[in-house]
């Protein structure tokens, strides 16, 4: 009898579960945060927030900087580490940029403001 597969138990979400518990242990999940802030008048400056660690910031700030014609700079934040500070409304275009390169997915992506 316990040779016919219709008779046994089966949990069709078991595997799926066990898979989605060591995934979210092992790493956590951070989606980066493209800010714009008013810096004077109607200037803006475009943050870049929660890249990983193991990107050279350098390297994407100087290729960010070429593609969009903008000066930029990697900023110290107490509480957010480094993030990267472009000129100008840059949200749209680095988004594009950062799932071009395949450094996150759109789904990583958090677009903040107007």
């Amino acid at each position: 009898m316990t040779d016919i597969k219709n008779l046994e138990t089966y949990d069709p979400f078991e595997d799926v579960q066990e898979e989605t518990e060591t995934k979210t242990k092992t790493s956590v999940f951070k989606p980066i945060h493209l800010r714009v802030k008013t810096r004077r008048g109607r200037k803006k400056i475009t943050t870049i927030e929660n890249l990983s660690s193991e990107f050279d910031l350098k390297m994407l700030l100087k290729e960010m900087r070429k593609k969009f014609c903008c000066s930029g700079s990697i900023v110290n934040d107490e509480r957010l580490g480094e993030v990267i500070q472009l000129t100008g409304d840059q949200r749209e275009p680095v988004a594009e940029f950062l799932v071009e390169e395949e450094i996150t997915t759109k789904r990583g992506i958090k677009i903040h403001g107007n």
